[in-house]
């Protein structure tokens, strides 16, 4: 049987894994993809915390308004947090979904650093709690 702990290691190197794929897409030129990959990295990071929880949801819209409800407004998390979410669910909707829409260069730059601050984030709280016993 695969504990929880087992499901937030895995689900924290998924949003590595997207995370770096993000990075290179950058490099690439590949602005929509680099996109999406930071969203997809946030997205996992945020069903790490979740897996503590024993929740997930289907709907990508249900596991951001569980952790926005539980983590970010109980003060978990700081609420920058949400903001970050927020931009990089709208841009990876657009990227992915509204014909003749391009993602700007430095839109997706934000985003990466976003990924990559939310991962750390989320990397301290995991190393807390899980110390914690929790």
């Amino acid at each position: 049987m695969i504990s929880k702990y087992d499901l937030v290691k895995y689900r924290v190197e998924q949003s590595k894994t997207c995370l770096n794929s993000a990075k290179l897409l950058y490099k690439e030129s590949a602005f929509a993809d680099s996109a999406n990959r930071s969203y997809y990295s946030i997205f996992h990071a945020m069903r790490a915390v979740l897996a503590l929880d024993e929740y997930d949801s289907k709907k990508h819209s249900g596991v951001i308004s569980y952790f926005r409800q539980n983590y970010i407004k109980t003060g978990k998390f700081d609420a920058k947090y949400s903001n970050i979410i927020g931009k990089a669910f709208e841009i990876r909707g657009d990227s992915d979904y509204e014909d003749f829409y391009v993602v700007q260069k430095s839109d997706v730059q934000e985003q990466i650093e976003n990924a990559m601050l939310f991962l750390e984030a989320v990397e301290s709280y995991m190393e807390k709690t899980i110390e914690a016993g929790c």
